[in-house]
């Protein structure tokens, strides 16, 4: 009874084993990620902790398609508009990320949209210093065919500019 008993616990632990295998080797192998030099470690922490008032440091921003709200990439652009452009009134984001002073909040940014010199559109953008990254999405329309240009600015200053064609 025994060896029946540790028969079917080694059936059952190899039969798991090859199913985990099987899932490992099915999932994408991470790529590996450059580490920062401890002066940019150093230089970061600092800006986060010391920095209140000093506005923050757009990271990154991407003209998207989707941005999830659940899984593994939630919150981030997951579908960046390519060169070839967008159907006129497909709903875009314009997905940022910010590094903003701890205790910090800013409400200065804003994301404008253009056809041509024709500015059609211009949303708030508020972003808190909570955590080490502060993600934001601005939802945005391109409503007729032609050349638009999407833009994160402070105040009159342009942070990020995405040209876009809607077809």
């Amino acid at each position: 009874m025994k060896s029946l008993f540790n028969g079917s616990v080694l059936c059952a632990v190899l039969g798991v084993a090859a199913v985990a295998g099987a899932q490992e080797a099915a999932a994408p192998a991470a790529e590996p990620v450059k580490a920062p030099s401890a002066d940019a470690v150093r230089d970061t922490w600092n800006y986060f902790y010391k920095a209140k008032g000093q506005g923050p440091v757009l990271v990154d921003a991407k003209l998207c398609t989707e941005v999830p709200k659940e899984g593994p990439n939630k919150f981030e652009c997951t579908a960046e508009v390519g060169p070839e452009g967008v159907k006129a009134g497909t709903p875009l984001y314009m997905w940022q990320s910010y590094l903003v002073p701890q205790g910090d909040s800013i409400d200065d940014i804003t994301v404008q949209v253009k056809q041509g010199a024709t500015v059609r559109e211009t949303k708030d953008v508020k972003v808190k210093g909570e955590g080490w990254r502060s993600r934001q999405w601005t939802g945005v329309r391109l409503a007729k065919p032609g050349a638009w240009t999407v833009s994160v600015m402070r105040g009159d200053q342009v942070l990020k500019e995405v040209q876009v064609k809607a077809l």
